[in-house]
């Protein structure tokens, strides 16, 4: 596979400042991490390679030229160690799959799986996604948007860094197109039930539960270590999913 071209940057950087649903706690990146990172970022990643101390935000990309084809897109946030990412861009390779995720103890992983399974079809940043959906992401340009277990905060302090809120459920309605789907899973049940109430407030997001409520697990979705995780410590894992109308 030969290096992609650099990124093209449309106009209007519409970078904004927030509170930060994250802090950076990397744990120790391997060798093969690092390697990965240094032979790899320059065919699948987008905006500057991974330092370990700093996130950097993204300006508009065209990505039909950093995908090298124009397809449906689609966007994790927080993708972990990229076991869904992987999966997902593997069995559906008619989409382009943006993976973002701010450790590059996974970054670093999930680029080793992109390069054994030979995939072509994923890009991955190491960049605030909720700040690059805010600021540059092209508006409608997404088939989805995924979150699969985000940190939950628990403390009542700092529920406001929970990255489910209702300011970014409306700029996740601006950024799926028409008939989209915002995807989100969760073994916390209090953070469960704050994302249904931060999301019924945005008019174009449509629960496709019937209840109104949780959906059952998607057959899609790999069972990660995190869900095993919860699931070993005794929580009921939930699962959203909206559309876009």
């Amino acid at each position: 596979m030969s290096e992609l071209p650099e990124l093209p940057v449309l106009d209007g950087d519409r970078r904004a400042r927030a509170i930060r649903s994250f802090v950076r706690r990397e744990g120790r990146i391997t060798d093969a991490q690092a390697d990965a990172l240094a032979r790899l970022w320059p065919l699948y990643g987008l905006g500057p390679m991974p330092d370990g101390e700093h996130v950097h935000p993204l300006p508009l990309i065209d990505f039909d030229a950093a995908f090298g084809r124009a397809a449906p897109l689609s966007l994790e946030i927080g993708f972990g160690n990229g076991e869904r990412l992987a999966q997902a861009a593997a069995r559906h390779p008619d989409i382009n799959h943006i993976g973002a995720e701010v450790h590059r103890p996974g970054v670093g992983r999930v680029l080793l799986e992109v390069e054994k399974l030979g995939l072509s079809n994923v890009r991955v940043m190491c960049s605030d996604a909720a700040e690059f959906l805010r600021a540059a992401a092209p508006q409608g340009a997404f088939c989805e948007v995924v979150i699969q277990f985000p940190d939950p905060w628990h403390k009542t302090r700092h529920h406001k860094r929970r990255i489910v809120q209702p300011a970014f459920v409306a700029t996740v309605a601006d950024a799926l197109a028409i008939g989209g789907r915002l995807k989100l899973a969760t073994d916390w049940a209090p953070y469960a039930e704050h994302m249904l109430e931060a999301i019924a407030s945005e008019p174009r997001l449509r629960n496709l539960s019937p209840d109104g409520r949780f959906v059952p697990r998607p057959e899609d979705r790999p069972l990660t270590r995190f869900e095993n995780r919860g699931l070993r410590l005794g929580h009921e894992v939930a699962d959203l999913e909206f559309v876009r109308v």
